[in-house]
């Protein structure tokens, strides 16, 4: 082997861990950009959607409750997809389940 040949085995050598670390430092922003997107975006909609399912399963006759399109109302008839609600002393209003936002406060029903 010649001084030539050497110098480029050398050289190879010398450069093949530090391409693999500089492989690394190049995706290390992507991880890094995935997990904050993860903690600060993904993982609290995931927790919002399982309390919102798991409100949505607990209703019950009775339940003062608001619809997405803002109206109060009180739960009297129940079923797997469709929720009745007494929105005053005559006035019965069918609704799908997933319309219903969450439960109304007692503060915001004497509004």
């Amino acid at each position: 082997m010649g001084a030539c040949e050497q110098d480029i085995v050398w050289t190879l050598a010398a450069t093949a861990p530090s391409s693999t670390t500089a492989m690394l430092v190049q995706f290390l922003p992507i991880v890094l950009i995935f997990v904050v997107f993860y903690f600060l975006l993904i993982r609290p909609n995931q927790k919002r959607q399982r309390l919102r399912l798991q409100m949505l399963a607990n209703l019950k006759k009775g339940d003062k409750i608001i619809t997405v399109g803002g109206i109060f109302g009180t739960i009297v008839e129940l079923t797997d997809d469709a929720v009745v609600l007494l929105v005053n002393d005559v006035t019965k209003l069918t609704c799908t389940r997933s319309s219903v936002d969450g439960l109304a406060e007692p503060s915001a029903q004497s509004a």
